[in-house]
C-alpha cells in the first residue's frame, strides 16, 4: 500500500470523504446562473468579466491557481502583474456566450499537472505573457468572425511568438491535512530580463454580506512574515511567507463606486489591491491596515532571462516559530515521490512515457475539477444581491420549481472554467475515471446527486443550474455498475451496501421517466435534446408537446440500458440479499417491453437499415427524420449479460423469465435479442444480430461514422447529403459539421453535428467490447467497413480504443492531433509535455474544440489506457 493509499483508506471512515483543504476554488464565478439576479435571466451580462475583480460574488469564489477549504470559507489563489495590463491577474480570462463566435470560451494558457485524491500534492501551471494581455484583441477579433471560422485564441495574438512570457508553476505539498506548503516558481521564457509582481492572496468568501448575524472573519497582521486569520467556524489558520515587498489589507467587499455609480463607503474594496498595484492609490491606508478579509504580501520581482525564481508559503493551523526551517524544501520532494510511487501502482504495466504522461495528466485535471458549488434556489428566487431587488418575474421564472434544491458540496465539475456547475450526465461519467483513483469519492458523488437536497420529490435528477429540468441520458445506473465493478477489480471488495443505496434512489428516478417521458404508455420516450444539444435538425426540446410529438430513438434506447442496468444491479444485490430477487424480474420484464416498442414500431428503418426518431404531427403519417446520428446507434448500448451460476443462483427470477419467454413467444408477442452461449451465459440486447451487423456497417465506414480519432456523432454522409425538414412553414436542416458548431441551439458552444465525443466513444467501446466477449469469432467483422480486414468484434473496441488515444500521443514529428495548427507552440522543448482534454474533437483532424480543460469526461481516456493501454 502506497502512502496516498493509506491516506485514502484513513478518508474512508468519514461521513463526507472529503479532505479539508484541496483544488476547491472555482476558476469562474462571474456569469453563472447563481449569481444572476436580473429580471430576464441574462446571467453574463448580469455579472460580467469586467466587475468581477471589484463586485463581491453571492455564492462562492474564483480564482488563479487556487484552493479553499470545503466549505470554502478561506481562499487562498494568486494574483500577477506584467507592469502593462489595466487589472491584476487574480483569474482567468474568457469570453462571455455573447462575445464569442462559438460561444463562451477561456482565452488563457494554463495547464493541471499533477494530482494526488487527497491533494497533498498538486501542481498548477500558468502562462503569462510580458506583453500587456490581449483582453479587446481577443474580444475584437473574436466579434468579427461568424460561425463558420474558427475562434481566434490567445495564441493567435502574437503575444507568445517570442517567448515573450513567463511559466509561473505553483506547487501545493501539504505536510498534514491541515498544513500546507506552497512554491511559486516563476521562469522567464525571454531572452531579456522582465518584471512581474506576484500577491499570493488570502481572502475570507463574502458570506456577512447577506447573514450580518454572522461574525465577521479577520486576517490579521501578526508579524512582518506572518498573518493570522480567525473565522468563527473553522477556527485559526496562520499564513507565513518572508521576503515580501509589501503587505496589503482589504475587505472583499464590491466597490459601489465601479458597480453602482454610488460613492463608496471605504476605499478597503475588493479591488483595492488593483488600484495600489496598477494606479499607486491608497498604498498608504491599505498598508497601514494591519485587519481585514483580504489579505496580500506583494513580492516585485526582476527575473532574467531563462531564470527562474521561488517564493515560499506556508498555511497552517499551528503557530509555528520556524515555519520555513533548514530542509524544509524536502516536503515537496517527498510529495512528488509518493504521487509517482501512487500513479504507478495503477498504471498498467508495460506503458511507455507518453502513454504514462496523458494518464497522469488526464487524472490531474479530474481532480483539479473539484469544486465547492453554493447554491440555495429558494432563497435565490426570493431575495436580493443588495443590487436588484426580488421579481416576480425571477420567482416565477428559471429553476422556479426546484425551490428544494439547496446544495453546499464538493463536486466533480465538468470544467471549472466553461462549466463551472455540475451536470448529472456528465458527473457520472467523471466517477468512472474517479473510481480508478478514489473508488470512495466516486461513490459519494453518484449518491449525492440522488440525496433529498438534489433529486426533486418526484425523481427527476438536476440537470445543470441554466435548467435543472431539462432531461440528460439516465446512465447513473450504468456509471453505479462501472464504479462498483471497477473497485472490485482493484481491491476484491463487493461494496453491496453502495448498490443498495443507488438502487433504492433510481428506482424514483427511473419511475419519473416511466411517468413522464412516455406519454402515450407505449414505451416509446422522449425527453428532448437529452444531453446533445443541437444534433437534432430542429431543437428535440421544441417539439414535445402540442400537435406535434417526437418519439425519440435514443430517448426510448436510453431506457432500454437503463432497465438492462437496474436489472443487473438488482441481479448483483440479490446474489447476496434474496429480497432483491423480484426487482431483478420487474426490470427485465421492462426491458422487453420497451424492446418490443423500440423495434416493432416505426423507430427502426427497413430500407436504410437504421434507427431514427419519428416525428408525428396530428392528421399526417408518421415521418421518420432520417438522419444518421449516434441517436440511432445508442441502441448498441442496452446489452448485458446472464451468467449461467447467477440464474442457479436466482430460481424465483429464472421461473418468472422462462415464464415470461414462454407466454410471449406462445402468443406471438415480440421477444428481443436473446442468445445462450452453450448453458454458460445469456446474451440480452435491444438489437438483435442482423441489425447488430447492420449498425456496425455503418459505425465502422469510414465515410460515415468511422474518424481517425473515433466515432462521429454524426455521418459524413451528411455533408454532401444535407437534411431538411419542414415544419410549421419553416425549414430546418442539418449537415455534417465536424468542427465548431454553427447554429446557435443550446448556446452554440458545443457541437453535435461530426465531431469526436470522448463519452460517446467509450459507450460505443465498452458495449462493443461486451459484444465480442459473448460471440467471440463467431461473429467477424470488416474493421473499416468494405476494407476486407476481418476482426472480431473485441478487437474492433481495440481498434477504436487506440483511435481514440490517438488524438492525445505524439507523431514522428512531435505533433498531436488535438494541437493542430497551434503544433508549433507545443512542440517547444518546454511545452511538449503539456496536454489540454478538449470538449470533444474534430470529425475529420482531430483538433480539440470546445472546453479546453473538460477533465470531466474526456478524463475517460485514462480509463481506456487503464483498461487497454497494455494492448497498444
Amino acid at each position: 500500500m502506497t502512502e496516498e493509499q493509506r491516506r485514502l483508506e484513513e478518508n474512508k471512515s468519514k461521513s463526507v470523504p472529503l479532505v479539508h483543504w484541496g483544488p476547491y476554488l472555482s476558476e469562474r464565478q462571474w456569469g453563472t446562473v447563481r449569481e444572476d439576479y436580473s429580471e430576464n435571466g441574462d446571467a453574463w451580462h448580469y455579472f460580467p468579466f469586467d466587475q468581477a475583480h471589484c463586485r463581491a460574488y453571492r455564492w462562492g469564489e474564483d480564482g488563479l491557481a487556487g484552493i479553499s477549504d470545503y466549505f470554502q470559507n478561506l481562499c487562498f489563489s494568486i494574483a500577477l502583474w506584467n507592469g502593462h495590463d489595466p487589472i491584476l491577474k487574480e483569474r482567468l480570462f474568457g469570453l462571455a456566450n455573447f462575445e464569442g463566435n462559438h460561444g463562451e470560451d477561456v482565452k488563457e494558457l494554463y495547464y493541471h499537472l499533477d494530482n494526488l485524491p487527497t491533494h497533498y500534492y498538486m501542481q498548477y501551471l500558468y502562462k503569462y505573457p510580458q506583453q500587456a494581455f490581449p483582453y479587446e484583441q481577443l474580444r475584437i477579433e473574436n466579434s468579427k468572425r461568424s460561425k463558420l471560422e474558427p475562434e481566434y485564441e490567445i495564441l493567435d495574438t502574437g503575444v507568445f511568438n517570442n517567448d515573450e512570457y513567463f511559466d509561473v508553476l505553483i506547487t501545493y505539498a501539504k505536510q498534514d491535512a491541515e498544513d500546507i506548503f506552497i512554491r511559486i516558481d516563476i521562469t522567464n521564457r525571454f531572452n531579456q530580463a522582465a518584471p512581474i509582481t506576484i500577491l499570493p492572496t488570502l481572502l475570507f468568501y463574502n458570506r456577512w454580506q447577506y447573514s450580518p448575524d454572522l461574525a465577521k472573519p479577520s486576517i490579521t497582521l501578526l508579524d512582518k512574515n506572518t498573518v493570522i486569520t480567525d473565522h468563527y467556524r473553522m477556527g485559526k489558520y496562520c499564513f507565513y511567507f518572508s521576503g515580501a515587498d509589501d503587505m496589503l489589507f482589504t475587505e472583499n467587499e464590491t466597490n459601489t463606486q465601479i458597480v453602482l455609480n454610488k460613492p463608496k463607503a471605504s476605499v478597503f474594496t475588493k479591488d483595492a489591491f488593483h488600484q495600489a498595484i496598477i494606479n499607486k492609490k491608497n498604498i498608504p491606508a491599505l498598508r497601514n491596515k494591519k485587519s481585514g478579509t483580504k489579505f496580500s504580501p506583494v513580492f516585485n520581482l526582476t527575473v532574467d532571462a531563462g531564470e527562474t525564481k521561488t517564493i515560499y508559503l506556508r498555511l497552517s493551523n499551528a503557530v509555528i516559530k520556524n515555519p520555513f526551517e533548514a530542509g524544509f524544501e524536502e516536503i515537496f520532494d517527498k510529495r512528488k515521490r509518493e504521487a509517482d510511487e501512487f500513479y504507478n501502482d495503477i498504471l498498467p504495466s508495460g506503458l511507455d512515457a507518453c502513454l504514462s504522461n496523458i494518464h497522469r495528466q488526464a487524472f490531474a485535471g479530474l481532480l483539479w475539477s473539484k469544486q465547492f458549488y453554493h447554491f440555495d434556489v429558494e432563497r435565490w428566487l426570493t431575495t436580493s444581491d443588495g443590487i436588484t431587488p426580488p421579481s416576480e418575474s425571477k420567482a416565477n421564472g428559471r429553476n422556479a420549481d426546484w425551490k428544494h434544491l439547496k446544495n453546499q458540496d464538493i463536486i466533480s465539475m465538468p470544467d471549472k472554467w466553461e462549466y463551472p456547475w455540475y451536470a448529472a450526465w456528465d458527473l457520472a461519467f467523471h466517477t468512472i475515471s474517479l473510481a480508478v483513483v478514489d473508488p470512495t469519492f466516486a461513490k459519494h458523488q453518484l449518491t449525492l446527486i440522488m440525496r433529498e437536497w438534489y433529486m426533486k420529490p418526484d425523481g427527476q435528477l438536476p440537470a445543470y443550474e441554466w435548467n435543472f429540468s431539462d432531461v440528460n441520458p439516465p446512465v447513473q445506473a450504468w456509471a453505479a455498475l462501472q464504479v462498483y465493478y471497477i473497485e472490485q477489480k482493484q481491491t476484491g471488495k463487493n461494496d453491496i451496501e453502495f448498490l443498495k443505496k443507488v438502487f433504492q434512489k433510481l428506482l424514483i428516478n427511473f419511475t419519473w421517466w416511466i411517468n413522464r417521458k412516455d406519454v402515450n404508455g407505449n414505451n416509446i420516450f422522449e425527453g428532448g435534446f437529452l444531453g446533445l444539444d443541437n444534433i437534432g435538425v430542429f431543437n428535440r426540446s421544441y417539439y414535445q408537446r402540442g400537435t406535434a410529438q417526437l418519439e425519440q430513438a435514443d430517448g426510448t434506447s436510453w431506457m432500454g440500458m437503463y432497465a438492462l442496468n437496474m436489472m443487473d444491479i438488482a441481479i448483483e444485490i440479490a446474489l447476496h440479499d434474496s429480497a432483491f430477487e423480484d426487482t431483478a424480474t420487474k426490470f427485465f420484464e421492462h426491458f422487453v417491453f420497451i424492446a418490443e416498442a423500440l423495434n416493432v414500431h416505426s423507430l427502426w428503418n427497413d430500407e436504410d437499415k437504421f434507427f431514427y426518431d419519428v416525428l408525428t404531427v396530428a392528421g399526417a403519417e408518421p415521418q421518420p427524420l432520417r438522419i444518421r446520428s449516434i441517436v440511432g446507434l445508442t441502441p448498441l448500448f442496452a446489452v448485458s449479460n446472464i451468467f449461467s451460476f447467477e440464474l442457479d443462483n436466482l430460481d424465483d427470477f429464472k421461473k418468472r423469465i422462462t415464464w415470461f419467454e414462454n407466454y410471449r413467444i406462445k402468443n406471438n408477442k415480440f421477444w428481443p435479442n436473446e442468445e445462450r452461449s452453450g448453458d454458460a451465459e445469456i446474451l440480452l440486447s435491444l438489437v438483435k444480430k442482423d441489425r447488430l451487423i447492420h449498425l456496425l456497417e455503418y459505425l465502422l465506414d469510414e465515410n460515415e461514422f468511422l474518424s481517425e480519432g473515433g466515432i462521429r456523432a454524426l455521418s459524413k454522409y451528411h455533408l454532401e447529403h444535407p437534411y431538411s425538414v419542414t415544419l410549421d412553414n419553416v425549414e430546418h436542416s442539418i449537415q455534417y459539421d465536424p468542427g465548431d458548431s454553427t447554429s446557435n441551439m443550446f448556446g452554440g458552444n458545443s457541437n453535435w453535428r461530426g465531431p469526436v465525443w470522448m463519452p460517446i466513444n467509450y459507450l460505443i467501446i465498452q458495449s462493443i467490447r461486451k459484444y465480442g466477449k459473448f460471440y467471440g469469432d463467431s461473429l467477424m467483422v470488416d474493421c473499416p467497413t468494405g476494407s476486407g480486414n476481418k476482426m472480431n468484434l473485441e478487437k474492433v473496441a481495440d481498434e477504436l480504443t487506440r483511435r481514440v488515444i490517438s488524438l492525445f500521443i505524439e507523431d514522428k514529428d512531435g505533433k498531436r492531433k488535438l494541437n493542430d495548427t497551434y503544433n508549433w507552440f507545443y512542440q517547444k522543448p518546454e511545452n511538449k509535455n503539456l496536454l489540454l482534454f478538449f470538449e470533444y474533437f474534430h470529425g475529420d483532424t482531430g483538433r480539440g474544440l470546445g472546453a479546453s480543460h473538460q477533465t470531466g469526461w474526456t478524463a475517460l481516456v485514462a480509463e481506456l489506457i487503464s483498461e487497454y493501454g497494455g494492448k497498444l
